[in-house]
């Protein structure tokens, strides 16, 4: 059975419900705080499970409390495997500012991810062969991914990156990867482009196939077969935060699985629909249940 190797960040998210995102110098009061498990790597990883596929999760983490409120908090989510790689640095904290129309701003401390060595990147995905996949985001080095990558494309396993948060240079990577997901603005940022020529510019620059989410426009992929526009899912927008993150899991998930392309965007776009209509980021993924009940229809 082909396997999912989520190799990604963990850490504990600070949610803070705000009248308005703060403009610059502006001190906003937030309405209230609540702490949830978080990482774009751990809900990736949960949603990807969740919805069918054999997960394995890898995430660096301190040796401090968040940690063991990071494993008491997962330990009943349907992954293979689940790997804590203990680190000396603290782990990851994420401060999350929701706006009451659902539009989010979102800082990270990333100790943890940052401290992740290329030789541990590596040594994290030694396990892959061919028909694996492996689920990268951009919270680690562009060397530690870069790595990881590497070796995995040399034991047969296709590479999914999701360019968020963008912190480097892409492009090195991109003919490595089976898929590339970014959002509007990553995409625009690393292709110099907008919407659909975005698309066509990360294909051409070595993604097999690219895929640029557009929020409520849905999504535009590029690939050898062309361009394709995939239209959005009815959604009530609440909170966007943690969307594009079902998005990437559920589409792992479907492509895993043998499913095509179009079928495989759509899901995701439903899943994501769900999780907008939803306050918070970890709380708000969709359930095993209804994902795995979208599956089967």
């Amino acid at each position: 059975m082909s396997r999912l190797l989520v190799l990604g960040n963990a850490g504990i998210d600070l949610v803070c419900p705000v009248p308005h995102l703060p403009r610059a110098g502006e001190t906003v009061v937030a309405d209230g705080q609540s702490r949830a498990p978080g990482g774009k790597g751990l809900n990736q990883a949960v949603v990807a499970a969740r919805a069918g596929a054999t997960v394995t999760f890898v995430a660096p983490v301190g040796r401090d409390a968040a940690a063991a409120e990071l494993a008491a908090a997962l330990a009943n989510e349907p992954f293979q495997a689940l790997h804590w790689l203990p680190l000396a640095a603290p782990t990851d904290l994420s401060l999350l500012m929701v706006a009451p129309d659902g539009e989010n701003s979102i800082l990270s401390l990333g100790a943890a991810a940052d401290s992740l060595s290329a030789a541990e990147a590596e040594a994290a995905v030694a396990d892959l062969v061919a028909g694996d996949m492996l689920l990268l985001q951009g919270n680690f080095s562009a060397t530690s991914t870069l790595a990881a990558a590497q070796n995995a494309v040399s034991r047969g396993a296709r590479v999914i990156l999701n360019t968020a948060p963008l912190r480097w240079d892409v492009a090195p990577l991109l003919p490595l990867c089976a898929i590339v997901v970014a959002n509007a603005g990553e995409a625009e940022a690393i292709t110099g482009l907008t919407g659909p020529a975005a698309a066509e510019e990360l294909h051409r620059a070595g993604a097999a196939l690219a895929v640029v989410t557009l929020g409520a426009g849905g999504c535009v992929t590029a690939s050898a077969e062309g361009l394709q526009h995939h239209p959005a899912a009815p959604a009530t927008t609440v909170d966007t935060t943690g969307a594009g993150d079902t998005f990437c899991g559920v589409l792992a998930a479907w492509l895993l699985a043998g499913q095509p392309v179009p079928a495989a965007i759509a899901a995701a776009q439903r899943a994501a629909a769900i999780t907008v209509g939803r306050p918070g980021a970890f709380a708000a993924l969709p359930d095993a249940a209804s994902l795995r009940a979208d599956a089967a229809a």
